[in-house]
């Protein structure tokens, strides 16, 4: 009798099943999400790779001249072809300015968001996992923090920081305020999501039998039920990496962000709003067209994952 057994298959690649997972086909078939990951990439490349792609470096005193102050773009009267958007009132070239912004823009965004997520994890694991007093304290916490707009809570920190910092030049430390002040505005969603997905974790079969073999909480808590509960955490940190580079934005437009020696998109626009009705509306219009893009973009990877890893629309 023939041999009709058939060689075992030898195990795909994470390449490989990556490309035929249900989420990658997803992403294939929504034209929008794959035209929103394309300009992210080249915003993130553009943004990271600045000191190579940029046609000037704006922070470099020996390069910039007042002379060249509010240059108007290429395409218009009394334009430098050395500056393709025209420059800023202290003459620095407006698209470098947006390249080296973005990147303050983005790191400050992906610190907070990352730090936002340790601080609001840990609490949602904890309160989820230890229930009773522990859970209430951490939700009451969330409960009040919840009543105050992220803004209002950025400028509180700001303001407190002001004060402890008061002898010192601020913005030597304002990246860092920035960021906790971002972190202590975003964690409660983290927390809370992650609080409920605990809830539900906990008392499936695999915790119960690591409970009984005596493996210790915290181990339980971070080798059993979190890998589980970080799908929606995924979710709610890219649509918050877009809400914290707003928030951040905001704050510099009101001048208690990023200064302008480290100028941020938002610096870059509040520095362009001081001329707008002047005349040189490039100075504020060019960086508000990039955050809008940037944000948009962002945004919708963010809705796309949202709905790519609901089970209920699968």
């Amino acid at each position: 009798m023939a041999d009709v057994s058939t060689p075992n298959s030898e195990p795909k690649g994470r390449l490989a099943r990556i490309i035929d997972s249900d989420l990658f086909h997803s992403f294939l078939r929504s034209k929008v999400t794959v035209v929103a990951a394309v300009m992210t990439l080249i915003l993130f490349l553009v943004a990271f790779l600045a000191p190579w792609v940029a046609p000037h470096n704006p922070f470099d005193l020996a390069t910039i001249s007042i002379l060249d102050a509010r240059v108007p773009p290429v395409w218009m009267e009394f334009a430098d072809p050395r500056f393709l958007l025209g420059t800023d009132d202290q003459g620095r070239d407006l698209l470098s300015g947006i390249f080296y912004g973005m990147r303050i823009s983005l790191i400050v965004g992906f610190c907070s968001v990352i730090s936002a997520a340790i601080i609001g994890i840990t609490a949602g694991l904890v309160a989820g996992y230890m229930g009773g007093r522990v859970d209430a304290i951490i939700m009451r916490i969330a409960d009040v923090q919840l009543t105050f707009p992220a803004i209002l809570i950025a400028l509180l920190i700001d303001g407190v920081a002001a004060g402890i910092f008061g002898g010192i030049d601020r913005e030597i430390f304002a990246f860092y305020i920035l960021i906790v002040a971002l972190a202590l505005s975003f964690w409660v969603q983290y927390a809370r999501t992650v609080r409920g997905s605990t809830m539900v974790e906990k008392n499936k079969e695999y915790v119960q039998a690591a409970r009984v073999i005596g493996i210790p909480s915290v181990i339980i808590m971070v080798r059993h039920i979190l890998p589980n509960v970080m799908g929606p955490v995924l979710v709610i940190a890219t649509i918050n990496l877009a809400l914290a580079i707003v928030t951040e934005s905001s704050l510099s437009f009101l001048g208690v962000g990023m200064p302008p020696t480290q100028p941020s998109l938002g610096t870059l626009i509040a520095i362009g709003n001081d001329f707008l009705y002047s005349g040189e509306w490039w100075i504020a219009i060019f960086p508000g067209i990039a955050l809008a893009l940037l944000v948009l973009n962002v945004n919708l990877l963010g809705d796309w994952l949202r709905d790519a890893l609901n089970p209920k629309l699968r």
